[in-house]
Formats: C-alpha cells, sequence, structure tokens
C-alpha cells in the first residue's frame, strides 16, 4: 500500500534506462569535453610505441587510457586502483572506458610508461586555450608552493648523521655476523653440516643493507656539494678528493658538505623545505607556476629543488616564451623572487616586473601613495616599493593575489592534490605538468560551457 507521506521509493522498481551509456549523463558533462580533448590531440609518439604488438595480445586503446587518467586527475582521483574502481561504479569513468574495466595494473603501468609524453601534452592544451583567446599575457603572475615528496621526512639523514652512524652501524652489522657464524659452528656441531638451521636474525636482515644505503648517500651529498664549489669557481676540478672518501667535513668548506645537508632514502631527489602555509618542516619539492591573470590559465609549470624561489624566475619567463611563443607585458611575484637580477633581466627582456621587494604582512596598512616624480638616484628596491605604493601598481598587483594563488587553490583545496605520487626529480616534473594540464582543461571547459549552460562541441 502507497504511504502518502512521503514521495515513492519502491526498492524493486524497474527502471528504463536508454541503451547507450553515454544518455545517462548530461550533455554538458565533463567527461564528454575531456574525451573531445583527447581526441583532438596528437597523440602520435605514444601510438608508434605499439605497432610491434601487431599479432600478439592487444593493448588498451592509448586515447582511452587518456582520457581516464584525465578524468581522473581533473576530479582528484589519481590512484590507478580507485580508477580501476570508478570504471564500474562511475558512470562517466564507465563513459569513457566504453564500459571496459583495465586492470589498476595496466592504468598504472601505461602511466608510468608514457608520463614524460603526457607531460608533453601541457603544451597542446595550452594552444587549444589560446585558440579560444584565454591567453592574452597581459598579466602573468609567478608563484611557487611546496608539494610533499612520495616520502616521509623520517626516512632521511643529516650528513652529519651519516659520518657518524655508518661505522656504529657496521660495527653492529660485523657483530651480528659474527654471533651467526658462532651460532652456525653450534648448529652444525648439533645437527650435522649441510642441515638447514633457523634463518639469519632479523636485526642482521633488516640492518645488513643500512651501511651501504649511508654510504651511497654520504657518497651523493659530497659529490653535489664538490659539482657546486667546482660550478661556483671556488674549487679547481681536481682539488677535491674524489666523492665518497668521507674527506668531507661538516664545517662546509668548498667542496665539502655542510653537516645539517640532508638526503632522503625513499626520494632522494626530494628536499625538506618548510611549507609556508603549515609553517611545518616537510619532504617536498618546490612546485611553480605561471599563470595568465585574467583566465588563471597555467602557461608554465615546473618543479624544483630548491625551497627559495629567488632563482626561478628566470626559468619561468623563459618557460613562458618557449611554451607561447611570446612574452608577457608584465610579470607579478612576491617578495621571494625579488632580486635586482630578476628585475633587470625582466626588463631587458621587455617584461615589466612588479616584484615586492618586501614581503606584506596581513592586517598591514598600505601606505599612501606617492605623488611627483621619482627622485634621481634611487635604486631598484625603492623604484619598486614605489610603483607599487601608486594606485595604478596596487590594482595591477592585486592581481597576483586572484590568480596564481587562486590556481594552487584549485589544485590542491578543491581537487585535494597535496602530493605526488611519483619519485624522483623527472617524474615529479613530468606529474606536475599532467596536474597543471589538467587545471587548464577544466578552465577551457567552464569557458567554452559559458553562463547559459549551453555546450558548443567546438573541438569536433
Amino acid at each position: 500500500m502507497k504511504d502518502h507521506r512521503f514521495i515513492e521509493y519502491d526498492p524493486e522498481k524497474l527502471l528504463e534506462l536508454p541503451q547507450d551509456i553515454r544518455k545517462w549523463l548530461p550533455e554538458d558533462h565533463l567527461a564528454f569535453f575531456i574525451s573531445d580533448v583527447v581526441d583532438s590531440l596528437d597523440v602520435s609518439e605514444i601510438m608508434k610505441e605499439y605497432d610491434h604488438l601487431q599479432g600478439v595480445h592487444p593493448a588498451y586503446h592509448p586515447r582511452m587510457m587518456l582520457k581516464l587518467l584525465f578524468y581522473g586527475y581533473c576530479v582528484g582521483i589519481r590512484s590507478s586502483r580507485r580508477i580501476e574502481q570508478k570504471t564500474y561504479e562511475d558512470i562517466a569513468f564507465r563513459v569513457l572506458s566504453c564500459d571496459s574495466h583495465p586492470d589498476h595494473s595496466r592504468i598504472s603501468d601505461f602511466r608510468k610508461r608514457h608520463l614524460p609524453v603526457v607531460s608533453d601534452l601541457f603544451v597542446q592544451v595550452l594552444a587549444l586555450c589560446r585558440e579560444f583567446k584565454l591567453v592574452k599575457l597581459g598579466h602573468v603572475a609567478v608563484d611557487g608552493s611546496k608539494v610533499k615528496a612520495n616520502a616521509s621526512k623520517h626516512k632521511a639523514m643529516s650528513y652529519d648523521r651519516m659520518v657518524k652512524r655508518e661505522p656504529e652501524l657496521q660495527a653492529e652489522v660485523d657483530r651480528l655476523l659474527a654471533e651467526a657464524e658462532a651460532l652456525d659452528e653450534q648448529e652444525d656441531k648439533k645437527y650435522g653440516k649441510g642441515v638447514r638451521g633457523n634463518e639469519l636474525p632479523k636485526d642482521l636482515k633488516f640492518k645488513q643493507g643500512r651501511p651501504e644505503k649511508i654510504r651511497r648517500a654520504k657518497a651523493a651529498l659530497e659529490k653535489q656539494a664538490r659539482e657546486k664549489a667546482v660550478k661556483e669557481g671556488k674549487l679547481d676540478q681536481d682539488a677535491n678528493p674524489p666523492p665518497g672518501s668521507g674527506a668531507a667535513s661538516s664545517d662546509g668548506a668548498p667542496g665539502t658538505p655542510n653537516a645539517k645537508d640532508q638526503r632522503n632514502f625513499t626520494d632522494p631527489e626530494s628536499r625538506i623545505m618548510l611549507d609556508g602555509a603549515t609553517k611545518a618542516f616537510t619532504q617536498a619539492y618546490n612546485a611553480q607556476i605561471a599563470v595568465d591573470c585574467d583566465s588563471q590559465i597555467i602557461v608554465a609549470a615546473d618543479v624544483m629543488q630548491a625551497a627559495n624561489d629567488k632563482e626561478q624566475l628566470v626559468a619561468m619567463l623563459e618557460q613562458i616564451e618557449e611554451n607561447t611563443g611570446d612574452v608577457p607585458d608584465r610579470v607579478l611575484a612576491d617578495n621571494g623572487y625579488f632580486s635586482q637580477a630578476n628585475v633587470d633581466y625582466a626588463a631587458a627582456n621587455h617584461v615589466e616586473p612588479l616584484i615586492a621587494p618586501d614581503k606584506t604582512k596581513h592586517g598591514d596598512k598600505p601606505d599612501p601613495a606617492p605623488g611627483g616624480r621619482i627622485p634621481k638616484g634611487m635604486n631598484v628596491m625603492d623604484r619598486m616599493r614605489r610603483k607599487l605604493k601608486t594606485k595604478v601598481g596596487k590594482k595591477i598587483y592585486s592581481k597576483r593575489k586572484e590568480s596564481v594563488e587562486a590556481a594552487f587553490g584549485q589544485i590542491k583545496d578543491a581537487r585535494g592534490i597535496r602530493s605526488f605520487l611519483f619519485r624522483g626529480l623527472e617524474k615529479v616534473r613530468a606529474e606536475w605538468r599532467l596536474i597543471c594540464l589538467t587545471h587548464n582543461v577544466l578552465k577551457l571547459w567552464r569557458h567554452i560551457l559559458g553562463d547559459n549552460g549551453q555546450v558548443v562541441r567546438a573541438l569536433g
């Protein structure tokens, strides 16, 4: 009997759904747009790697795999296991996979194998954004954010600690080996030779490889310090002992590591960095983006090992030109990027720099706008301060917060991407470009969708 207190609820009711699974989604759904985008991209570099498969076990189509990855990254689902699960449970994933269900290991293998090429598709998506007039390069804002590495900071060790810990561990291993040898002799007498006894002591199995790991990490830090000193002209090529010799000291002399220099055993290329948002030290990379202020389209993306942003501005300006074939009219950046060298480089390359020389504290009252001509003899820092205090300067510089900081917020907060899945600088750099690529896909989708909610099938 129908209960009139409630809207009809019948678990046994048969539903009449369209046979075409694509009809289960609205026409303006993100999944259809991603399908159009991927179909418009040149993926010949990926496709040619499958030429040898004719006559053997077929692979899943690369375009289908790309669609699953792009959509997953757009909605904050990056785990290969979760993507596989979603092909069963989520209509959008099921539409993109054409109701097939690639195993998570095949999704993971595809991503690992083609990650460098996939990240190159960033430039192709950026070109699509330019076609839709989303990249104007009038004002571009640059910023960096610490993104957690796929490694724990507790798996890192300082150089000073390595120097002390290596002989301690080696002595402990030697002691455990001697104990194991003595035990073997006792058991040989008791059971006879060739009869299997107990396994190696757990302590020995765990610690046996640790001294060698520390030696390799120590040698890497010594090599890094030596190369830096040679590059900076503080050391002759043949003046320092070879890496790993143990001759480096903790006093930070040219060509030797500083006592506090650290190396992580899980991801040696990541670094301990201070996260500006949480004010906590974490094992991380410094992820950089340059954003077109009018559209929040990311026009350049990179990952650095240096926690300091000062040395990154030139590289980002060069990448903007490489990606778009043009330079922005103005570049906006916070005080972390300020240096006379950066100001001079931007100006020499026809880019007007608006880089804050000082850190602005929240709640500080702005100084009154200056008037009159700029006094003669004013240095670069004071000139920049004066420029940013003018009404025009304040208005332009305010675009930085609403563009590049907003883009990081959308990636980290809205999509939940706060750490990398991969290890090693090159793989992390490629994954970051994939993350930024999908940020641009979302911006392009919302632009094409428009305010009226009508889909424009502009990509064919």
